[in-house]
């Protein structure tokens, strides 16, 4: 079960990314700010929700947050300052947006770049621990998912609609026949279809 928060006096906004290891496509982070009452039975890790269960908790968890906030860094940007400090960029801009400033960060993972004077607490898989977190989890997959499906309208031979830009195998046997696309992370170490083992991280396409 999820705690609801982890201070229960400051007013505190989960901050998620998601995208990180994918091939093409920007890197989406999210920031949420729930009321401390906030319970929902299904809320949980995006990456434990199925395709219906996310789609479900995005609008509710929108109506009856405080505040939330998604954004996104392309894949230029990716390639220009590495997908770390991307992650961070995204995560910057998010809280940027938020319309209520919170008092504390939780930051899903062990690392952080500071964002102003904000205090912040990295928690390892976070988005299975707190509801802040699980809940900016979700709305940074889903809008990603999003916009990945409508890249794939596009660039069909990707299958971005399935793999999001995950490195499938699919999606590994399309750039040895199509190559590269302007969406691509050029800086990342793309290897052939051959040479592929399945990954833990597939579980993050999978819809």
């Amino acid at each position: 079960m999820l705690l609801p928060f982890f201070h229960n006096k400051f007013s505190e906004a989960g901050v998620d990314e998601a995208g990180r290891g994918c091939f093409a496509g920007p890197v989406f982070a999210a920031a949420v700010i729930l009321p401390k009452n906030f319970y929902h039975p299904a809320l949980n890790d995006s990456k434990q929700l199925n395709k219906e269960e996310r789609e479900l908790l995005r609008p509710i968890i929108e109506q009856e947050s405080i505040s939330y906030a998604v954004a996104k860094v392309d894949n230029d940007e990716i390639d220009r300052i590495n997908i770390l400090q991307a992650s961070f960029k995204a995560m910057h801009m998010a809280l940027g947006k938020l319309s209520c400033k919170p008092e504390l960060l939780l930051i899903d993972g062990n690392c952080f770049k500071n964002y102003k004077d904000y205090p912040h607490r990295c928690v390892i898989r976070g988005d299975g621990m707190y509801s802040s977190i699980a809940a900016a989890s979700v709305l940074a997959k889903t809008y990603r998912d999003d916009y990945m499906q409508k890249l794939h309208k596009k660039y069909k031979m990707y299958a971005w609609h399935t793999n999001k830009g995950y490195g499938s195998l699919e999606h590994r046997a399309a750039i040895e026949i199509y190559g590269l696309c302007k969406y691509h992370r050029k800086s990342f170490n793309i290897l052939s279809a051959k040479l592929y083992e399945p990954e833990v991280e597939e579980e993050e396409y999978n819809i």
